[in-house]
This record gives structure tokens, C-alpha cells and sequence, in this order.
């Protein structure tokens, strides 16, 4: 993978498609293998769906490398803290959360004044076929 770089500034208001857009031209600048493509693209999307459904909408986005790992970073004015509910009953909802905990197992949470910031970082690499 690449030299380290990153993509702060994605406007207030944005959506799911357009952070996936954001992240997958940061991670092909990368030559990230499409495991870890995958991956981050759906971590991408259940932070930036919860900041959207919970929070109003998301006020901050980042992926950059760091190291050996690929660091997400969603903002949103929500003090609330992320939590895994049982599954819905009536289809599949509620999932997001575990599945974010499952792909990037070492979360931080930061709170800043009114707001947070979810960072999930990810290995650079994977042992998935």
C-alpha cells in the first residue's frame, strides 16, 4: 500500500454513496486488496448510516493509512453512545453497530464539545480469501 494520505472535508449532509465514493479513491490510491476494500466500504457505511439515523447527519469524514492500518472517521452531534440492540424481528435491521465491532474490533469514541468522533481502524492487510 501507498504512502499515507487522507480525505477530511466531505460536506455536512453527505450520504452513504458519497463517503463510499470518498473511501473507495482514497483506497484504490492505496492498493488496497478487495477483501479490505470490502470491508471498509461497509464500515463506511453502517457509521455514516448510524450518524444519519441517529445524529441528523454526519459532520465529519476521514480515511487515511496510518501504520498498518486504515483509519475511518465519522463525526456527528450526538452525544450517544453507539450500543448493539437485539435484531428486529421484522427484517434486517439493528445489525450495524455489531457488525462495525465485528470488522474493526478496537473502536474509539471521542467527545468534543456537543459532538463525537467513531474511529475504526482496520488492518492494511487480511487473511480473507
Amino acid at each position: 500500500m501507498g504512502p499515507p494520505s487522507s480525505s477530511p472535508g466531505l460536506p455536512a449532509g453527505m450520504n452513504c454513496e458519497q463517503a463510499r465514493e470518498r473511501a473507495r479513491r482514497v483506497l484504490a490510491g492505496y492498493g488496497a486488496p478487495a477483501a479490505l476494500v470490502a470491508d471498509l466500504l461497509t464500515v463506511v457505511s453502517e457509521l455514516v448510516a448510524n450518524a444519519i439515523r441517529h445524529a441528523g447527519r454526519v459532520t465529519g469524514f476521514d480515511i487515511r493509512q496510518r501504520g498498518g492500518q486504515v483509519v475511518i472517521e465519522v463525526s456527528d452531534h450526538s452525544l450517544r453512545l453507539p450500543h448493539p440492540r437485539p435484531p428486529s424481528p421484522d427484517g434486517p435491521r439493528h445489525f450495524g453497530w455489531r457488525l462495525v465491532k465485528t470488522l474493526a474490533p478496537t473502536v474509539f469514541i471521542r467527545f468534543h464539545r456537543g459532538s463525537k468522533t467513531i474511529t475504526a481502524p482496520l488492518p492494511a492487510y487480511t487473511s480473507r480469501p
